[in-house]
């Protein structure tokens, strides 16, 4: 990096901060806008908001002293004048500005009191007769950290250009366009040198709105080589996987048969597609990696029992993985009804499992004695070995990391084999971008709803309305039916959300003396929840006040009014979820989002969104509209599938094209993908081997 100049120690430091650290990084550091400094723009014909270069002359500069000390300085050009002003400035900046003294500036301009100005703005003073020319293209704004100026990261982007004309191939590391130039025609793409140079030095004919919105051919190569190289990071997991082998779980199993019969229900053609496809995975002899999609309420813990039935009959574990406790708990209590009566022994293993309960569990784990071990991350601890895992089963996969997910596959790593792979949510994800993010797996879909199903009613109500909600409360409890009531805070605390929960819960007992109320939330210990909602489930209670904490499978199919305090507060996904903790019945139920006035427009739109649609796939798609896809697949949470240029929302429309390249540069050109990876991965692309 110091072979640049005006890079020393403490420079090279602060650029650190940027993630700079050699001339490649340099390049790829782009600008997030740009500015029009290529003409003079005359003062007359100045708008307010635009930002703009003028040169003029000074007329008269002045000390105000207002509310705030100010500098004023006024300049004008024949068309017009402009007044520049200044907070903070030195006396001898003041006599700087001569009267006659020729000026250039750039900044914002301002329309005040009927006369423009500007705040700030950058300003250089001339010699008399002095030229200066204007800039020949665009100029780029970075991002930037304290003691990095923009003019540092012009002057280095400047230099690290020259290296891309060639002759200093070594100090660049190699800026080698990995794209092969018959693939990058094919896909109509500029070269790798070219789109940098674009970026960096628009000209100053460049469209600038199609750069400020990511969309022109120059970024839009930057980018679809960047996702290109997150797609093969993900295939090359699938690709080791595949010359990885597995225990093969084949022919028919009686047990599942067994389960099956048993049901009081028949499942839909979607779930028996799902099982199939299931099937069909664990009869190979290299580990399943199979991504299960189906929104809320379409039955895939069913589906996952069957792959689990399948493995247990052949004398091999299965280990469940949800990333709460209350789902975690949801999932045990379900495995342990269906599972216990044909005499498979289910255990629990979680973080806060202590003492005789805790050694037992890890006993029963190591051994063998457990055929199916439901928990949280616990699971993939150190301390937790297992006797012969056959499948993993992970649950809301997106809030676990790529690197979690395989750290557990890996616990069960046995004589060069792996455990199957089994990956559910109900955070639907389209298609396109579902290739993306789960690149490492095949994906089926639940698309169909157990039959009797009716959609849930949904109205957006303003807190002014809260009376006649509670009274809602109160002829839906007296008519037999159960109902929800759920508390949401901004404050991630727990101590305050639960404060919130207790609160409403004893407003809530005064109102509704005659209602049985029972009060969950994240700080109870787990046989307490455990209490509290088995007594719901069996119609013990009547209203369920509750923490966000219910989200995800809690099934009472009695319960059909669901109230969400400050849903405004949440994301459209989140709110989907808890939505479909009612209408599992086959009674018509309500959901009533309770509203803080006045809503935001985001907040408008999302509550908007909820009342006009019920499909989990259109609510999804919404969703990363409105908060960004990192949000809704969890990678901002989990630190993975971060981009530096590419946007998978904007870029949706790459994704099919990513797929092929990467078919055709494994082809043709693999000895290409592993530095491809590393360019725009670093150290991350090591998902492979955990």
């Amino acid at each position: 990096m110091t072979v640049l100049k005006g890079v020393g120690a403490r420079v090279a430091e602060k650029l650190a901060r940027l993630h700079i650290r050699t001339v490649q990084d340099v390049l790829f550091h782009l600008p997030s806008r740009y500015q029009d400094r290529t003409r003079i723009v005359p003062m007359g014909a100045l708008q307010s908001g635009q930002f703009a270069v003028v040169a003029g002359e000074v007329e008269l500069a002045e000390v105000r002293f207002g509310r705030r000390r100010s500098l004023l300085v006024r300049i004008s050009d024949g068309t017009g004048a402009l007044t520049l002003r200044f907070f903070h400035f030195s006396k001898a900046q003041q006599s700087g500005f001569e009267r006659g003294k020729p000026i250039r500036c750039y900044g914002e301009t301002r329309s005040t009191a009927g006369s423009a100005e500007m705040i700030h703005p950058e300003y250089r003073l001339l010699t008399a007769g002095e030229e200066l020319a204007v800039e020949q293209h665009l100029t780029p704004v970075y991002p930037a950290t304290e003691g990095v100026h923009q003019l540092t990261l012009r002057s280095l982007t400047e230099q690290a250009l020259t290296f891309l004309d060639g002759g200093h191939a070594s100090t660049v590391g190699s800026l080698i366009d990995w794209l092969p130039s018959e693939l990058a025609r094919s896909f109509k793409m500029t070269s790798l040198q070219a789109a940098l140079r674009y970026v960096h030095r628009p000209p100053a004919d460049a469209r600038i709105e199609m750069l400020a919105a990511g969309r022109h051919p120059a970024q839009q190569r930057l980018a679809f080589e960047e996702l290109l190289a997150h797609h093969l990071s993900l295939r090359r997991v699938r690709l080791r996987a595949e010359h990885t082998s597995a225990v093969a779980f084949a022919g028919k199993s009686a047990l599942v048969e067994k389960f099956l019969a048993a049901l009081p229900f028949t499942l839909t053609g979607a779930q028996q597609r799902v099982i199939n496809d299931i099937r069909e995975d664990l009869a190979r002899t290299h580990p399943m990696a199979r991504l299960v999609q189906g929104d809320v309420g379409s039955g895939k813990t069913v589906v996952a029992a069957c792959a689990a039935l399948s493995v247990v009959q052949a004398g091999y574990q299965v280990a469940l993985m949800a990333p709460t406790e209350l789902l975690a708990e949801q999932h045990f209590r379900s495995f342990s009804d269906w599972l216990q009566p044909l005499g498979i022994a289910v255990v629990w293993h979680a973080g806060k499992l202590k003492g005789k309960a805790r050694t037992s569990a890890l006993q029963a784990i190591s051994s063998g004695g457990a055929a199916v071990i439901v928990g949280t991350h616990a699971l993939f601890q150190a301390e937790v070995d297992f006797g012969s895992l056959g499948l993993v089963i992970i649950d809301e996969q997106h809030r676990f990391g790529v690197h979690q997910r395989l750290a557990l596959r890996d616990k069960g790593r046995q004589a060069g084999q792996r455990p199957h792979q089994l990956v559910m949510t109900a955070t639907p994800i389209p298609r396109t971008l579902a290739m993306t993010v789960y690149a490492d797996l095949d994906t089926s879909v639940i698309d169909e709803l157990p039959p009797g199903r009716q959609p849930v009613k949904t109205v957006a109500l303003g807190q002014e309305r809260r009376d006649e909600v509670i009274q809602s409360v109160r002829k839906a409890c007296a008519g037999g039916q159960q109902a929800y009531w759920v508390c949401t805070l901004i404050e991630e605390s727990d101590v305050l959300q639960c404060q919130a929960a207790e609160k409403t819960a004893e407003f809530l007992a005064g109102c509704l003396p005659e209602t049985r109320i029972g009060l969950v939330h994240g700080r109870l210990k787990a046989a307490e929840k455990e209490t509290l909602m088995a007594a719901f489930k069996a119609g013990n209670l009547d209203l369920l006040v509750a923490t966000t904490v219910i989200e995800v499978g809690v099934d009472v199919p009695n319960a059909s009014l669901m109230i969400i305090e400050n849903p405004e507060r949440l994301g459209l996904a989140q709110l989907h979820q808890l939505r479909g903790r009612v209408g599992r019945g086959s009674r018509q139920s309500s959901c009533v989002l309770l509203y803080q006035p006045p809503l935001s427009e985001s907040g408008r739109q999302r509550l908007a969104v909820l009342r006009q649609t019920g499909d989990g796939f259109e609510i999804a798609r919404r969703d990363m509209e409105l908060r960004g896809p990192g949000e809704v697949l969890g990678t901002r949470q989990t630190g993975e599938m971060q981009f530096h240029i590419a946007d998978l929302l904007r870029d949706e429309a790459l994704l099919g094209a990513v797929e092929q390249a990467a078919s055709q540069l494994l082809a043709d050109a693999p000895d290409n993908v592993s530095p491809l990876i590393r360019r725009w991965l670093g150290e991350a692309a090591n998902y492979g081997e955990v």
